[in-house]
C-alpha cells in the first residue's frame, strides 16, 4: 500500500498572510495567521506533486482523507505547557556543563561560569534553558551517571531560582528522575528515547513534557557511514512509530516536541535534505525544534569561509526554519539569533 506524506509549502507572512487566511485562500501554520500556506506537496517514496489547497477536494477519496487529516494537523494550534508557541520561533539557549562539547566544551563547566552564562542567555531572550552534563558530539564516549549528575546538580539548584523553563539534556532515566525532583520543566533526550529502556516509564510516571530527537546510532559511531533509504520518510516514520508506542504505553499528553536531529547520524546530503523539507514534520501534529547551531554541516557548505563560531550559518539556517514555521530553535548565540529574528520579522512580517 502506498503511503502518502504532506508537506506545507508556498508560505505567506505578516499582513499578507492574515489577509489570505481571512479570505480562506491560505491555511495558518499551527493556528498562527502570521504564517500560512496555500500549496501542499504530496509525497510518496516514488513520486511527488504540488497542488493548491483548493485542489484537495478533487483528489481520490482515499488520498483526500489522508491529506485532509495531515492538513488539520499542520493547521491546528499547538499548545505546550508554559510556552507561547504563537510567538515563533522561540529560542532554547544551550548551557553545556561539559569539558568536551563540540563547540563550547570547557567554557562553562564550573558553578560560577555556568550560572553567569545561564543568566546571560536568559537576559538575551531565551525561553528555555537547556542544560546538559554529557557531550553527545560525534565521536564522544559515554560517561558514568554519577559524573554526569555531579556536573549538573550544583548549577541546577541555582538556576531554578531564575524562574525560567529548564530543559535537561540527558539520555539516562536516573538523571531524568533526579532532575524532575529538582523541578525541571522539560526532558531533551537526544537518543530519541532509545538509549535507556526505562525512559518511557519515567516519562509516563511523571507526566513531564519531553523532546524526541532522531538519532541514528550512538555518538561514538553515528557518523560512520550513516545510511537511509530516504532520510525524510525514514525519520518521519520513526517519529510516527515512536508516538504510537508512547500512546500504547499510556503517555496521552501532547506536551511533546520533535527534533529531526541535524548531525546525529547524518551526512551533509542528509542534513541539507532535511532542512529543505523540514516543514513535512508539521503534519505529525507536534511542535518542531531545530538544533543546527554551529554544526559541522555549516563548515561543509561554507568551505574556506568557515568561522570558528559559525554564527552566519546558524543565523541563516534559523531564518530559513522560521520561514517554514518551525517553532523552536536550539542555539548557542541567543542574542545574535534573537536580533536576526527581530529584524527579519520587522522587514518580512
Amino acid at each position: 500500500m502506498i503511503k502518502y506524506y504532506t508537506k506545507a509549502c508556498n508560505f505567506y507572512y505578516g499582513e499578507q498572510s492574515k489577509y489570505k487566511v481571512r479570505k480562506k485562500t491560505s491555511i495558518p501554520i499551527h493556528g498562527n495567521d502570521f504564517i500560512s500556506f496555500d500549496k501542499i506537496e504530496i509525497l510518496t517514496r516514488k513520486n511527488k506533486r504540488i497542488i493548491n489547497i483548493k485542489e484537495i477536494n478533487y483528489l481520490p477519496k482515499i488520498i483526500k482523507s489522508k491529506i485532509n487529516l495531515d492538513v488539520s494537523q499542520i493547521s491546528k494550534k499547538k499548545k505546550f505547557k508554559n510556552l507561547n508557541l504563537l510567538n515563533f520561533p522561540i529560542l532554547m539557549g544551550i548551557l553545556n556543563l561539559t569539558p568536551d562539547s563540540f563547540s563550547d566544551g570547557g567554557k562553562f563547566n564550573n558553578i560560577k561560569k555556568g550560572l553567569s552564562h545561564a543568566k546571560k542567555l536568559i537576559k538575551e531572550g531565551c525561553d528555555i534553558l537547556d542544560i546538559g552534563g554529557e557531550s553527545t558530539r560525534p565521536g564522544s564516549k559515554e560517561i558514568k551517571l554519577d559524573k554526569e549528575w555531579r556536573r549538573i546538580s550544583p548549577i541546577l539548584s541555582k538556576i531554578k531560582k531564575l524562574k525560567k523553563n529548564i530543559s535537561l539534556d540527558t539520555r539516562k532515566s536516573l538523571i531524568m528522575e533526579k532532575g524532575i525532583k529538582e523541578k525541571i520543566n522539560l526532558i531533551n533526550d537526544v537518543s530519541g528515547l532509545q538509549y535507556d529502556p526505562n525512559t518511557i516509564e519515567v516519562l509516563k510516571k511523571t507526566n513531564i513534557p519531553f523532546i524526541i530527537n532522531h538519532s541514528q546510532g550512538n555518538p561514538d559511531t553515528m557518523q560512520d557511514k550513516p545510511y537511509y533509504k530516504n532520510v525524510i520518510f525514514d525519520i518521519y516514520d520513526f517519529f510516527e512509530k515512536k508516538i504510537k508506542l508512547l500512546r500504547s504505553q499510556g503517555i496521552k499528553h501532547n506536551n511533546i516536541i520533535i527534533d529531526p536531529g541535524i548531525g546525529f547520524g547524518k551526512n551533509l546530503k542528509h542534513n541539507i535534505t532535511l532542512l529543505r523539507n523540514i516543514s513535512v514534520f508539521h503534519s505529525l501534529g507536534f511542535p518542531v525544534m531545530l538544533g543546527a547551531s554551529r554544526k559541522k554541516f555549516i563548515k561543509e557548505i561554507s568551505g574556506s569561509n568557515d568561522s570558528k563560531e559559525r554564527l552566519g550559518g546558524t543565523i541563516s539556517t534559523g531564518l530559513f526554519a522560521a520561514m517554514q514555521g518551525i517553532q523552536i530553535l536550539r542555539v548557542h548565540d541567543v542574542n545574535e539569533v534573537n536580533q536576526s529574528l527581530k529584524v527579519f520579522k520587522a522587514l518580512r512580517f
